[in-house]
């Protein structure tokens, strides 16, 4: 799992990336490269990259960290086909408050 940390990168899938909501997260996916030359696999692999982020207004940073973890490990979980894309998980407020299945 490689992560996405360039606040550019990350600016532009925001603006450029599809979304799909859930009632605990949001995902933004985008293609790949994000703007770079087509020769970056030696670079940084041949599998997608991700970004998880949860923002300051939903807790604290205990709150922040345990929701960043739930995210990682559905990322986990829902690990395969995401080789050609960059994908971000935004947490919302109540993705702590259920059961994890």
């Amino acid at each position: 799992m490689e992560t996405i940390t360039s606040s550019a990168e990350i600016s532009q899938l925001f603006s450029n990336g599809k979304r799909v909501k859930t009632p605990y997260v949001t995902l933004i996916v985008g293609e790949r490269r994000c703007g770079k030359p087509r020769g970056d696999e030696e670079q940084h692999g041949p599998g997608g990259r991700v970004a998880f982020i949860a923002g300051k207004k939903h807790g604290n940073a205990v709150w922040r960290n345990a929701a960043k973890r739930r995210l990682r490990e559905l990322y986990r979980h829902l690990e395969g086909d995401w080789k050609d894309y960059d994908v971000l998980f935004i947490a919302k407020s109540g993705i702590l408050n259920d059961s994890y299945s």
